[in-house]
């Protein structure tokens, strides 16, 4: 598998019959939207879609490509260091759309936890992202009071968010599909998301609307509405909802126009909700991390144009 970034392709801004979508291999039936590009202005990479690149590389990647923005996480940060991740992306120009992730505050550990999300909040202070994206968690062995579980994560938030607002850092909380329920996230629809969100003020908390995990909501356009209303929507992140999902089914997330989800059906929804932030494109996919990390950048730009503008 790539592990290195390779040079800008040669075919950039135009159809040709090299000019392949990955995974599927389907020609490209747009072409590659150059740097420059107004239809670039607000895409975003998601570290996790290109996940054995390094940061640098994935800058570089983002640069060489002409989006403006990238979603960073944890990881990644932590293998060059804090504060030369800083350095690079402040270098770089790139606006930093999101940080992942923070989070898992239903487990028995609850003090660890808040420590490890306070260091969390600090580091997407200091490395210029808006928000740290929140995976509340799931439920503990055993348990199976989920209403419970959800008010004790609530607890655990209203801990954090006097750090958060301290810091100027927003808690953006991620409602996953209910199939993540269990074990990473007891908030399953934006609608639960939002009653939890609505407790604290807007500028401190808010939701993120990810494609894959809202899709099949009958009522994720009523909610978009709402978390608009509220001035909530804090990330906008896409990908597809392919099949047959695999054993893994955190892995299933495909290329937009790959899968099911109507995503530009809810990017519209959050445009019209007022939502001006950059769109992040945010794939866990094996055969999308094996391929080349450039292609793959060349493939979701050109999707983004297809499916999603």
């Amino acid at each position: 598998m790539s592990t290195t970034a390779s040079s800008t392709p040669s075919d950039a801004g135009r159809v040709t019959p090299a000019s392949v979508d990955l995974p599927s291999g389907r020609p490209a039936a747009v072409p590659t939207p150059r740097p420059g590009d107004p239809a670039l202005s607000r895409l975003s990479l998601n570290q996790a879609t290109v996940k054995y690149w390094s940061l640098v590389q994935a800058v570089d990647g983002c640069l060489r490509a002409g989006l403006p923005a990238i979603g960073v996480w944890r990881e990644p940060v932590a293998d060059v260091g804090l504060a030369g991740a800083a350095r690079l992306l402040r270098r770089s120009g790139l606006r930093v759309s999101s940080y992942c992730r923070g989070g898992f505050l239903t487990g028995p550990d609850r003090g660890a936890a808040l420590d490890d999300n306070r260091r969390a909040i600090d580091e997407a202070a200091e490395l210029g992202a808006p928000c740290l994206v929140m995976v509340v968690g799931g439920l503990p062995g055993g348990e199976r009071d989920l209403a419970a579980v959800r008010e004790r994560m609530v607890e655990a938030l209203a801990e954090l968010v006097p750090h958060a607002r301290e810091r100027g850092v927003r808690l953006a909380l991620e409602p996953l599909h209910p199939m993540f329920c269990a074990d990473r996230a007891v908030l399953s629809t934006l609608g639960q998301a939002l009653d939890v969100a609505e407790r604290f003020d807007a500028a401190a908390v808010g939701v993120v609307v990810d494609a894959y995990h809202v899709w099949w909501d009958p009522a994720v356009h009523e909610q978009i509405a709402r978390a608009g209303a509220g001035g909530r929507i804090a990330s906008f992140q896409t990908c597809d909802w392919e099949l047959p999902l695999p054993a893994d089914t955190l892995l299933g997330r495909g290329m937009v126009g790959d899968g099911h989800a109507d995503v530009r059906g809810l990017r519209r929804a959050v445009d019209a909700a007022g939502y001006t932030g950059d769109i992040e494109v945010e794939i866990f996919n094996e055969r999308i991390w094996a391929a080349d990390g450039d292609e793959v950048i060349a493939t979701l730009a050109r999707r983004h144009v297809q499916y999603v503008l």
